[in-house]
Order: C-alpha cells, then structure tokens, then sequence
C-alpha cells in the first residue's frame, strides 16, 4: 500500500505538438473528406464557438478545440497577408 503521507509525482508525456497551421491543415481536410465545405464550417466555428461545425473524422473536433480561436483567426490572417505580399 503507498504511503498518502508524502507528495506523489507524475510524470505525463505531452501530447505531440501540432501548430496552429497543421491543426488547421488536419481539420480542412477531415471536414473535406467527409463532404462538408471546410471554409463554411471553419467560419462557423470560428463565429460561434460551437464545436459541432467541426466533424469528429480523425479528431478534427478535439484538435481545433485544442486552440483559442482567435489564434486560428491570427494564423488565418498571417498567411492571408504572406500571400498577399508579394503581389505588391
């Protein structure tokens, strides 16, 4: 039997990291092969908040919840703007 007199440790691996940008990459082709239009209910979920605008395909749902949404919308924003740099 353990001793609950003394402080226990843990050690817990961290899940894999994944960028905002691959998260993102993961979700738009779960939702795509799944027949949903990915840009529709990225907004959505971006919008509202509401998780279920994300399918649960390959853990597209945990995935996109595992970042805030305004850093969805900053990375969305960054590559817009990297995008559209050069045409300048």
């Amino acid at each position: 039997m353990q001793d609950l007199g003394n402080t226990q440790f843990f050690k817990v691996e961290k899940d894999t990291q994944y960028g905002v940008k691959q998260i993102l990459a993961d979700v738009y082709q779960a939702l795509t092969e799944k027949g949903y239009n990915p840009v529709n209910q990225i907004v959505g979920y971006v919008m509202s908040g509401d998780p279920t605008f994300i399918t649960s395909h390959k853990n597209a749902r945990s995935l996109i919840m595992k970042v805030e949404r305004d850093e969805l919308v900053e990375e969305l924003l960054r590559e817009y703007i990297k995008a559209e740099a050069w045409k300048n």
